[in-house]
């Protein structure tokens, strides 16, 4: 019997340190066995997952004892927060703790995806010299747009001012008069953003609203040989609409780092789509984040459990 459950990667000191006070059950394998899940859970009192593991109505009632969810991360669309709530469930993000390897890796995409030269290693290493085609364009000058403007996003724009680029952000939870708008054009619609940015990068929650938000009509949208940056979720973005719009060349590119399905089914869309960079769901995991989002988690959870 465990106190508490863990049921992705982490950093395996943090880990340590929880055992020397809890029982613990690591077991990144978990996140791939929903009934062995289930009954790990069963007699623990806390539970910390990553982005894969869904913490619904049924884990959450086949938890008894469960008191405390600690999320590898800041997005919550893979727990239940309404079923945490009923049964009094705290649920801990680690806020703050991939905001630098999230902003890095956006910079790192806007600026391959801009210049282009990256994306043809493979044809240059077989014989080919593309250079006019891979003849691309500087970030200077150009207009970064953000859609959401929150912690992560301000530290992207913060790093793309210093490369020149001007910044263009949609967020109409964020007041008017907050510090973070100086210098930053705010824009009263996502169609005013998109109108004008030569790069846009999404930093939105998943929800209902947002859900296939980025379809063809929104695509369109965008300016002529834009670039599209997606760290935020899978969900936001019609993956065939923005396959169709890179094959089309209306896109100049795109940077998805994580998908409606996870990890891609076969038969994606985007399987054939150019000018595509696609990592699997880790801008925000580095060696550095994964050892800050690990202890924020840990002392979040053995912080409640010992109150």
């Amino acid at each position: 019997m465990s106190d508490i459950v863990i049921s992705e990667f982490m950093d395996e000191p943090a880990v340590d340190w929880l055992k020397r006070t809890f029982s613990v059950n690591y077991d990144p394998t978990l996140v791939d066995d929903p009934a062995r899940l289930a009954a790990a859970c069963a007699p623990a009192r806390g539970l910390i997952v990553r982005n894969r593991t869904q913490v619904d109505a049924a884990l959450i009632a086949a938890s008894p004892n469960l008191r405390a969810v600690g999320r590898l991360g800041v997005g919550l669309d893979n727990i239940d927060m309404e079923a945490c709530k009923a049964r009094d469930v705290a649920v801990f993000p680690a806020t703050g703790g991939n905001t630098v390897s999230v902003a890095e890796y956006v910079i790192t995409a806007v600026l391959m995806l801009r210049r282009k030269a990256w994306l043809g290693s493979s044809e240059v290493l077989a014989g080919g010299w593309p250079r006019q085609r891979m003849m691309g364009l500087e970030v200077s000058g150009a207009v970064l747009g953000l859609l959401g403007f929150g912690a992560i996003a301000q530290a992207v724009a913060a790093r793309a001012r210093a490369l020149g680029m001007a910044i263009a952000a949609h967020d109409p939870f964020l007041p008017a008069d907050h510090p973070a708008w100086e210098g930053v054009e705010n824009c009263a619609t996502l169609e005013a953003l998109l109108g004008k940015a030569d790069a846009v990068s999404l930093h939105v929650p998943l929800t209902d609203q947002t859900r296939n938000l980025f379809d063809a009509a929104c695509l369109a949208q965008m300016k002529p040989g834009a670039v599209l940056i997606n760290t935020a979720r899978g969900g936001i973005v019609d993956e065939a609409a923005l396959a169709q719009a890179l094959t089309t060349g209306a896109l100049g590119g795109a940077a998805l780092d994580v998908f409606a399905t996870e990890p891609l089914p076969g038969g994606s869309p985007l399987v054939e789509a150019p000018n595509l960079i696609a990592t699997p769901h880790i801008a925000g995991v580095t060696v550095e984040s994964n050892t800050r989002i690990s202890w924020i988690t840990v002392e979040n959870v053995a912080r409640h459990l010992n109150a």
